[in-house]
C-alpha cells in the first residue's frame, strides 16, 4: 500500500480536510457525554474518537473508489488521487481494508453488543456512495451512517439503547441531510449533466427551505431531549446560538453560489461544536 508516496494516500483519506472528522465527532461525544452523565470513562472516548478518525478515513475512501470513474467530470473532485489516476483501485481497496481492520482492532476492546452494533456503520458506511446511482437521498444514508456512533456510544457506556439515543440519532440524522445538501449543492450542476442523484437535485428550488426546516426539528429534538433530561442553562445556551447560526447559513446559500454553499457547509462544525461545548458545560457544573 505504501509504494505510492505518503500524501496521496493521505488526501485520499481526507486527512488534509478534517471537516468531516468534526462532523463526526461532535454527534458522538454528544452521545458520550449524555449516555455516560458526563463522566465517560477514559479508555471509551479514546476509542471513539480514534474509530472516528478511522471510519471517516475509510468512508472517504470507498466514497472515491466508488466514484473514481465520474470524479473527473465534476469541478470539486477532478483532482482527488483515483480520479487522476496517482492511486489505482486495488490500492485504494487495500488501504480501506487496512482502516476497517484498524476499526475492528478498535471496536474488539468494547462490550459484545456494540461488537455487533458496530457492523451497522461498517454496512452503512460501504453502501452510502453506492446510493448517488440509484436514490435521490444518499444524504439520508450518509446520516444514518454518520450517526451510528450514537447508539454505539449508548451500548458501549449503558449495554441498551434508550429512546434517548434514538432521538438523539434522529436530530443528528436530520442535521446530516441538511448540511449534506449544503454540500450537494456544490456539485448540482455538475451532478445534473452526469446523472448523479443527490437531495440538493430532488428539493430543486424548494432546497432553502427545506435546509432550514431540517435544521429547525434538529433543533426542537435536542430541546426536548434536554428539557426532558432536565438540562441546565449552559444547553438552551448552545441551541440559541445553534439557531443563529443556522441562520446565517441560510444567509450564505440565498444566492446558491457554489463557493457560498460549500462555506455554509464546512459552517457546521461549529455547530456541532457548540452544541457539544453546551452539555459538556451543563455536567461540569452540576456534577456532584
Amino acid at each position: 500500500m505504501l509504494t505510492k508516496p505518503f500524501s496521496a494516500y493521505w488526501r485520499l483519506m481526507r486527512m488534509d480536510k478534517p471537516i468531516g472528522i468534526y462532523l463526526l465527532l461532535w454527534p458522538c461525544l454528544w452521545a458520550l457525554w449524555i449516555a455516560a452523565k458526563g463522566v465517560p470513562s477514559s479508555g471509551i472516548l479514546l476509542i471513539f474518537v480514534l474509530g472516528t478518525v478511522v471510519m471517516r478515513a475509510a468512508g472517504c475512501v470507498i466514497n472515491d473508489f466508488a466514484d473514481r470513474k465520474i470524479d473527473g467530470a465534476v469541478k470539486r473532485t477532478s483532482q482527488r488521487p483515483l480520479a487522476t489516476g496517482e492511486l489505482s483501485s486495488k490500492q485504494a481497496l487495500m488501504c480501506f481494508f487496512s482502516l476497517l481492520a484498524i476499526a475492528l482492532f478498535l471496536v474488539f476492546w468494547l462490550n459484545w453488543q456494540t461488537i455487533v452494533l458496530s457492523f451497522g456503520a461498517l454496512a452503512l458506511t460501504t453502501l452510502y456512495p453506492f446510493m448517488k446511482r440509484y436514490t435521490h437521498l444518499p444524504q439520508v444514508v450518509l446520516g444514518a451512517a454518520f450517526g451510528w456512533s450514537i447508539p454505539m456510544a449508548f451500548m458501549a457506556i449503558n449495554q441498551e439503547l434508550s429512546w434517548i439515543t434514538w432521538c438523539l440519532y434522529l436530530a443528528n440524522l436530520c442535521w446530516t441531510v441538511a448540511y449534506d445538501t449544503q454540500y450537494a449543492m456544490v456539485d448540482r450542476d455538475d451532478d445534473i449533466r452526469i446523472g448523479v442523484k443527490s437531495t440538493a437535485v430532488l428539493f430543486g428550488q424548494y432546497d432553502k427551505l427545506i435546509i432550514f426546516a431540517l435544521q429547525l426539528i434538529t433543533l426542537a429534538i435536542l430541546l426536548f431531549i434536554s428539557i426532558t433530561l432536565g438540562y441546565s442553562w449552559p444547553v438552551y445556551c448552545a441551541l440559541v446560538i445553534s439557531l443563529g447560526l443556522f441562520l446565517y447559513q441560510q444567509f450564505l446559500i440565498k444566492d446558491r453560489v457554489r463557493e457560498a454553499c460549500f462555506a455554509a457547509f464546512l459552517h457546521n462544525h461549529y455547530v456541532g461544536l457548540v452544541i457539544a461545548l453546551g452539555i459538556m458545560l451543563h455536567y461540569w457544573l452540576n456534577l456532584p
